[in-house]
């Protein structure tokens, strides 16, 4: 495939947006080569500046699980628009959507509508603080909460990708408040609670990690961070910004069984617009201004068309109740094709799966936490990822993030790319 279209809208990029992009996963330094711009999406499709057709697994990071310009979403944010893009005052579609969020959800009563799931995690600790007056928390090595500065401290996602899990320009203060345990290890969260008793706000985790590839939690390891939080006087809060309301209706708290205390939105809430959320009983949720003292604000928060993509997205999850059981079986026939393919070429690899999100691992070896993930080869997934590419299948460009399946993917189209997969190695070989 030619992308010299995309490679001239780069480098008139580079000028005037630092490296290009603005979030820097988008650059291709990891993978090598020069990020494709995207002109137009449909379904399961990207379709390039060079007029090239690719099958997308990113589908802009989770939120196109009914895939791209759904129909019903693009009409409701055309109609919407028809009547003012934005007011900065209340509307009535932010209760509806409110009301239709709290009913989907398990163990919340009220949520708040903020622009990004980084502002959602941000304003989910800060609550935490407030409503326990303490103001240390934990957080995993390698999952990624956002950018705010609390959770820069040895993040997933492109900060591995680029090398530098610490970014310069978070204090020290704030590091020292930021404890860092490792996922799928009970012990080392054991030894942050005994060793800071009274002093934790939250926990916080992706309770399925995305941001160091898919990592699930080994077998009663949410139920035990439940236990070690009821006894510690800490809140639990699941980060799903990129399981809610993609792994089940009622996100992993449905999934697993397990009850956190604030959960946080993004994804597929907006319905392909920012928007993030942050919920919780409402003993918490009404810490917050102005009921209660911990201020949290926005211009754009509840906006009226990223309210009415949303609302309309969650109506049609709600409605379709064979849609989860569908992404189910498409993407077990993705990880079943890859692995045949991959075994076949003998190429060592570890699959990680739960329900639409997938990742594979240049490994053999379990892939479970930060540093299991980190022992993949980067070579090979840099042949992967061009191979696949120059096929026409669109990856993440880092082997540091899951793939999300849309529905709009069909068998066709998974055989295609579980055929390509093996185009890449037998080529390669």
């Amino acid at each position: 495939m030619l992308y010299q279209r995309s490679s001239q809208l780069f480098a008139e990029a580079e000028k005037v947006i630092p490296g290009g992009v603005n979030s820097p996963v988008r650059a291709f330094k990891s993978v090598g080569g020069t990020p494709i711009f995207v002109k137009k999406a449909v379904g399961a499709y990207l379709y390039d500046e060079d007029g090239n057709k690719l099958i997308d697994y990113i589908n802009s990071w989770g939120p196109m699980i009914l895939g791209h310009a759904y129909e019903p979403v693009v009409n409701a944010i055309i109609e919407k628009a028809k009547l003012g893009t934005s007011f900065g005052m209340p509307t009535e579609i932010e209760t509806k959507i409110a009301e239709l969020a709290v009913s989907m959800v398990p163990n919340i009563d009220k949520i708040r509508f903020v622009n990004s799931g980084t502002e959602a995690c941000m304003s989910a600790v800060r609550l935490a603080r407030g409503y326990t007056n303490r103001e240390k928390i934990i957080k995993f090595k390698g999952c990624y909460h956002g950018h705010s500065d609390s959770f820069l401290i040895q993040a997933g996602s492109g900060a591995v990708t680029f090398g530098s899990p610490n970014s310069p320009g978070v204090t020290q203060g704030t590091a020292k408040d930021t404890l860092l345990a490792n996922y799928n290890d009970l012990e080392s969260v054991k030894m942050l609670f005994e060793a800071n008793p009274n002093e934790i706000a939250a926990l916080i985790i992706e309770p399925v990690a995305g941001n160091m590839g898919c990592i699930p939690p080994n077998k009663g390891f949410l139920e035990d961070l439940r236990a070690l939080c009821t006894q510690y006087g800490s809140l639990l809060v699941f980060d799903e910004v990129m399981t809610g309301f993609r792994l089940a209706r009622g996100g992993a708290q449905e999934l697993f069984g397990v009850a956190a205390d604030i959960v946080t939105f993004g994804k597929v809430i907006g319905g392909g617009l920012p928007v993030g959320a942050f919920a919780a009983r409402t003993e918490i949720m009404d810490y917050l201004a102005p009921v209660g003292p911990v201020y949290q604000a926005g211009t754009l928060s509840g906006n009226p068309l990223a309210m009415a993509a949303g609302l309309t997205m969650l109506q049609s999850i709600e409605k379709d109740l064979d849609l989860y059981t569908r992404l189910e079986e498409k993407t077990a026939y993705l990880e079943k094709g890859l692995r045949n393919v991959l075994f076949q070429n003998n190429i060592n690899h570890t699959i990680n799966r739960v329900g639409s999100m997938i990742s594979v691992f240049f490994d053999s070896k379990p892939v479970f936490d930060f540093e299991t993930a980190a022992n993949g080869d980067n070579e090979t997934f840099k042949k992967f990822f061009h191979g696949l590419l120059a096929q026409g299948v669109y990856i993440a460009p880092s082997a540091y993030e899951t793939w999300f399946i849309t529905d709009a993917l069909t068998y066709e189209d998974l055989d295609f790319t579980i055929n390509a997969v093996n185009t890449v190695f037998q080529n390669a070989g």
